[in-house]
């Protein structure tokens, strides 16, 4: 939108009189809005944008061109860039009717060309985005991407999309026997490792609770968090004749991950861990 003033003078003899300033408005004939279906986002997701395109002249709108900065921003390193379009994803409505999908003439800054959008009319173009490597991960961190729509020698118009870091941890479980092969009536030790790729830790609020049921059963079971031994009834219970081994609420925490940036600004995950031993002797 453009604003414009206009005056007016009348001159008689000898003298001139000047009249007051009025302002007026051109409205733009087209708008654009950008929608992120995503809530939040995390490494390695993806997210999915609308962008929505309105014509409101008499006269269909041709040439048209939309940008897209993927979230660039500027650090350390220099300007770095997010998010990576996902090659195909694009699809393309005009007036509610899928059309032939659009096929990106670069993909950073995202930039579809030789749009059209009829007189009256809409377009959405819808796409997908994944989480790179330059997407910070902190607590409180966000992704603002802006797309911009214009025509050569018209006025461009944008609209922009912020997206927060999901908060909260991210778990994963891996497990692992000693040793594997065993004479019966033998000790084993069965060991978790549970990881935390996420910027917040795992505890009691979680309602954490690890449990998994032995096959064949354990006797004369213990088990130690971190090195440290943990108490039956008070930490974690057991079934003997079941082999079901659970802990209780609070017992079991992991950590927040930890989140490195190296000189390129690619930012590294190291994962909060916390491992479990539980030890026993078959049947």
């Amino acid at each position: 939108m453009a604003a414009f003033t206009n005056q007016a003078t009348l001159s008689y003899n000898g003298l001139t009189a000047v009249s007051n300033t009025v302002t007026g408005e051109i409205l733009g004939a087209v708008s654009v809005a950008k929608t992120a279906v995503s809530q939040s986002y995390s490494a390695g997701g993806s997210m999915t944008y609308i962008i929505s395109i309105l014509n409101t002249g008499e006269t269909a709108l041709e040439g048209l061109t939309v940008t897209d900065d993927l979230g660039a921003y500027t650090a350390k390193a220099g300007e770095l860039t997010p998010l990576s379009f996902v090659a195909g994803s694009a699809e393309l409505f005009i007036n509610g009717v899928r059309q032939d999908p659009p096929a990106a003439a670069e993909v950073s800054p995202l930039t579809f060309t030789g749009l059209t959008v009829p007189a009256g009319g809409n377009a959405v173009l819808v796409y997908e985005a994944e989480v790179n490597r330059f997407a910070p991960l902190e607590t409180g961190s966000s992704i603002t991407n802006t797309a911009t729509a214009g025509t050569a020698g018209g006025t461009a118009v944008s609209a922009s999309a912020e997206v927060p870091v999901s908060e909260g941890p991210e778990l994963s479980i891996s497990k692992a026997l000693s040793p594997a092969s065993v004479t019966e009536n033998g000790s084993v030790c069965y060991t978790f490792v549970i990881e935390n790729t996420g910027n917040a830790p795992a505890g009691e609020e979680e309602e954490l609770i690890f449990r998994d049921v032995f096959s064949p059963a354990l006797s004369g079971v213990t088990a130690e968090l971190d090195g440290e031994p943990l108490s039956l009834a008070a930490d974690y219970t057991y079934d003997e004749a079941g082999g079901e081994f659970a802990t209780l609420p609070g017992a079991l925490t992991v950590p927040a991950a930890g989140f490195v940036t190296a000189e390129d600004g690619s930012v590294g995950v190291e994962p909060g861990r916390t491992t479990l031993t539980i030890t026993g002797t078959l049947g």
